[in-house]
């Protein structure tokens, strides 16, 4: 579904990421795991336009996301669920989730996506016109991951779901992703949570210093014991 080859990015003169190659097949969930400043956010903004890559081929379904305008990225499948969450604090649940939908087919279908994420998540649809500033991180959280659902999207990207939410929400976000895939979404999700994230993907990309250093089953590096000393403190 998702490739990329020899992808270089990065900000007003530092270069964050060097030949970044890698894929994401259809159905699947696939992790970028990595200390904190290894570029794993960056990639996620590039993959959804947010920052240009400066070389490499960036394809989604065999078209070419680099020849695609950044607002046309949601048209292409993709929906990003940036770190922080990055709601809109004073607008209702409901219009959080209403932006979820700008794009043209999602708005033709508004309705029908409105119900369906309701369904993943009812506590959303009892809070609906709550402010989202007011509600819990893992609430807040919630939310987020929802308004990235109204769009339809084939490819869900995560940055950082579990970052700064209690250990028992982080089980809830994950349980969350898990159920995800039950519905048929592909997930490609950033996260420091080595030991949790390990658990419920299918493979994972080890991201040092803007480079892939290594990468397979998530079983087999969850046993790795360079990856448990370096990553989980065992």
């Amino acid at each position: 579904m998702l490739e990329l080859r020899d992808i270089d990015a990065g900000y007003d003169g530092f270069q964050a990421l060097f030949g970044v190659s890698m894929q994401v097949a259809a159905g699947e969930a696939v992790a970028v795991i990595g200390a904190n400043g290894a570029g794993k956010t960056t990639l996620l903004r590039v993959i959804s336009g947010l920052l240009p890559a400066s070389a490499g081929e960036m394809n989604m379904e065999s078209v070419s996301l680099r020849a695609i305008a950044p607002h046309r990225i949601v048209e292409a499948g993709i929906a990003h669920v940036p770190e922080g969450r990055r709601l809109f604090p004073r607008l209702s649940v409901e219009s959080n989730l209403k932006m979820g939908a700008f794009a043209p087919a999602a708005r033709a279908r508004f309705a029908e996506r409105l119900d369906y994420v309701y369904s993943l998540f009812p506590r959303l649809k009892e809070r609906r016109a709550q402010l989202a500033g007011t509600m819990s991180g893992g609430e807040q959280q919630m939310c987020a991951i929802a308004r990235a659902l109204m769009s339809g999207p084939k490819l869900v990207l995560l940055d950082e779901p579990s970052m700064g939410l209690a250990p028992v929400i982080v089980h809830q976000v994950f349980d969350l992703v898990r159920r995800m895939r039950a519905e048929g979404y592909t997930v490609l999700v950033v996260e420091q949570n080595v030991s949790q994230v390990l658990k419920i993907v299918d493979r994972a990309y080890l991201l040092e210093v803007g480079r892939i250093k290594t990468s397979g089953p998530a079983a087999e590096l969850l046993a790795s014991d360079e990856i448990r000393k370096a990553y989980m403190g065992l």
